[in-house]
């Protein structure tokens, strides 16, 4: 077991020492354009913090590009995560600054009337994205100033009854003069990896986009004067009226005239900072405090452990190991505590194949987060590839089959003692996770195919999921299993007793401690946590995965100390039954992560609004809480196993 262990920690030094002589660009692929080349913007769905319930951007009355609507090519992730990237009619030519009319829109109808005044008063937002990078807003509440993605489809005055539409735009683009000068970019976007070499330079100098901002307003329009225009028209610039006399109402029989203004501005920014006013990371102060106090819940449990190693379990042992054979079996009618079990403690536990099954499960999702969250750290997964993420997340947890497979049946032939029934432990591991939220995401489904959302999941992409399942998932998880039946299997040091101990009655149950034990490892986790469900829930950027690998790595330190310091405090009391008390001391993390997440919708989400976004918040929620608890959980129980093992290793009883 030494030699992959070595050749493991050889390997990540290795990937360390090169991340460190690294450099980290995000975005795709760098595109530059001459003055006067065409680029038209894209639109994405419609978001709303207040319903997360996204919609299509053509589900409004908006202007539709020449050729009709086209949608973009989506990953898995984007799908799974409501979005629907569309052409537009915005088109803008590099460093051409004009003021242009798009369309006239037929009167309203009662039904388009009623849906823009319903999707202005649930704050909606129009997300557009220009070379891929998504329109900027900058706006002053409460004296501070704030930026947002996107800019709102409408406004609802305080002092009025009325809605007005966003109909008039004036976006400042901001470019940078690329000369092709001995830059060498990698990208990791949605375009694909690439390098521009020395033959490229000349071709790719021009100009970047580096800026997309946006001021919205409402103009009213004269319908008559408007429609003489023909779309792309140049038009007189307008200012944004303060006056609402002046602003476009959202009512029937309206015409809505839409039109924009375009600045091209010269900037320093270069390419490969573009993102940085997006990712600008906020609370620094707050992460850093994050990480300090989980280094002092570590520090706390690490000196329980060193006790119980060096001065309990190691004086025990020492003056064990001095005695004599007659000394020793004259001891053993004497002995207290965690060796009074040593004929109980490697018993099987109450329902081994379920808890097989979650190990499996959690060795999967815990190598699928670790992975993920190292390869974002390193910079490969970049915003700017929308969904890559999740279809990393999900790709990743597919081929990690292998490992749930070999390490759910490896534990179930060393319980057991026979390999006999392997296959139906890969089968249930193949299917207990995956099984809860196909279920989970099956019924939010109904509930965002009944409100018309383009967050449901397609029927399409139910066939794509189940063929990855039955054609990936499955057969690794099979073959994982295949490989735990041929491994040496796990000899237990002492053996089991035909019956079983008596566990002497307490004062309180055992529940209560595991239950307890949880809160270290939340303590870990719960400041991350809120900027993690802001990210998810709120509409903001993520990426401070650095943090987040350091707060990981943190979690598995404090649950693999938890959990001894548990096992050990039961066996002390003569509680041989501690293989479930292992897996829930640190997996009880998992209740108060959802405790937290109901908190935080009540108190942190208070715009959310009915029912449906409640439903969907907790249904999400679930699925988060119950991977926690199987990853959490099974961290736990491997780590109690072998510190059980090494204790009774030492103890040499007949």
């Amino acid at each position: 077991m030494r030699t992959p262990m070595i050749c493991w920690a050889f390997f990540l030094l290795v990937l360390l020492g090169k991340a460190c002589n690294g450099f980290y660009l995000p975005g795709s692929y760098m595109k530059t354009y001459s003055t006067g080349d065409e680029i038209f913007a894209k639109v994405n769905s419609l978001t709303s913090i207040e319903t997360e319930l996204p919609f299509s951007y053509y589900s409004l009355p908006y202007c539709q590009p020449h050729g009709g609507v086209k949608k973009s090519a989506e990953n898995l992730g984007e799908l799974l995560m409501g979005d629907q990237i569309d052409n537009s009619p915005y088109r803008f030519r590099m460093n051409v600054n004009e003021s242009v009319y798009l369309c006239t829109t037929k009167p309203l109808s009662e039904h388009e009337v009623k849906l823009l005044k319903q999707r202005t008063r649930d704050l909606y937002q129009v997300n557009m994205i220009l070379d891929n990078l998504p329109v900027m807003r900058y706006a002053k509440q409460n004296g501070i100033d704030i930026q947002w993605t996107g800019f709102p489809v409408g406004y609802s005055p305080q002092n009025s009854n009325e809605d007005y539409i966003i109909n008039h735009l004036k976006f400042t683009v901001l470019v940078h003069e690329y000369e092709g000068s001995g830059i060498e970019v990698i990208g990791t976007g949605e375009e694909g990896m690439g390098v521009i070499s020395e033959s490229d330079k000349k071709k790719a100098s021009g100009f970047e986009i580096v800026g997309f901002v946006v001021v919205p307003c409402s103009v009213k329009y004269e319908p008559e004067a408007m429609t003489k225009h023909h779309i792309y028209d140049k038009i007189l610039p307008v200012d944004c009226p303060s006056d609402l006399d002046k602003s476009q109402i959202i009512r029937e029989q309206e015409r809505i005239s839409f039109t924009y203004v375009v600045e091209f501005v010269k900037s320093d920014i270069r390419w490969p900072s573009r993102w940085d006013a997006y990712l600008k990371m906020e609370g620094a102060r707050v992460h850093w405090f994050s990480i300090l106090n989980s280094l002092m819940v570590i520090v706390f449990l690490a000196g329980i452990v060193f006790v119980i190693f060096l001065r309990t379990v190691r004086r025990d042992l020492t003056r064990y190991e001095e005695l004599d054979k007659e000394a020793q079996a004259q001891m053993n009618e004497e002995l207290s505590g965690w060796k009074l079990v040593v004929g109980d403690v490697f018993r099987e536990p109450d329902c081994p194949k379920l808890l097989c099954v979650m190990v499996g499960d959690g060795v999967q999702i815990t190598g699928m987060a670790v992975v993920t969250i190292v390869f974002a750290a390193f910079g490969f997964m970049s915003p700017a590839s929308r969904g890559m993420l999740l279809t990393g997340m999900i790709l990743l947890y597919l081929f990690l089959g292998i490992a749930a497979g070999y390490a759910a049946v490896r534990m179930w032939t060393t319980i057991k003692g026979t390999s006999e029934g392997w296959r139906s432990i890969s089968w249930s591991v193949a299917s207990f996770f995956p099984g809860i939220v196909f279920v989970i995401l099956t019924i939010l489904n109904f509930i965002l195919w009944g409100s018309h959302s383009t967050g449901a999941i397609p029927i399409s992409l139910y066939f794509i999921l189940l063929a990855l399942w039955f054609c990936i998932s499955v057969p690794l998880t099979l073959l994982g299993g295949l490989m735990g039946t041929r491994a040496e299997a796990i000899q237990y040091p002492v053996r089991t007793n035909q019956i079983p101990r008596e566990i002497p009655a307490r004062k309180l149950p055992s529940w209560v401690l595991v239950l307890g034990a949880g809160t270290l490892p939340f303590g870990t986790l719960f400041i991350e946590l809120f900027f993690i469900l802001s990210s998810i829930w709120l509409g903001r950027f993520y990426y401070v995965f650095g943090f987040l690998l350091i707060v990981l790595l943190l979690l598995v330190v404090v649950c693999a100390e938890v959990s001894v310091v548990l096992t050990y405090m039961h066996l002390c009391v003569e509680d041989w039954r501690w293989w479930w008390k292992a897996f829930f001391a640190s997996g009880s993390v998992s209740i108060f992560v959802f405790l937290y997440s109901i908190n935080y919708l009540v108190f942190d989400l208070q715009s959310l609004s009915g029912p449906v976004s409640a439903i969907l918040y907790l249904g999400y929620s679930l699925i988060m809480a119950i991977a926690i608890m199987l990853s959490t959980g099974t961290i736990g129980l491997l780590t109690s196993f072998y510190f059980v093992h090494y204790l009774f290793s030492s103890v040499k009883i007949d």
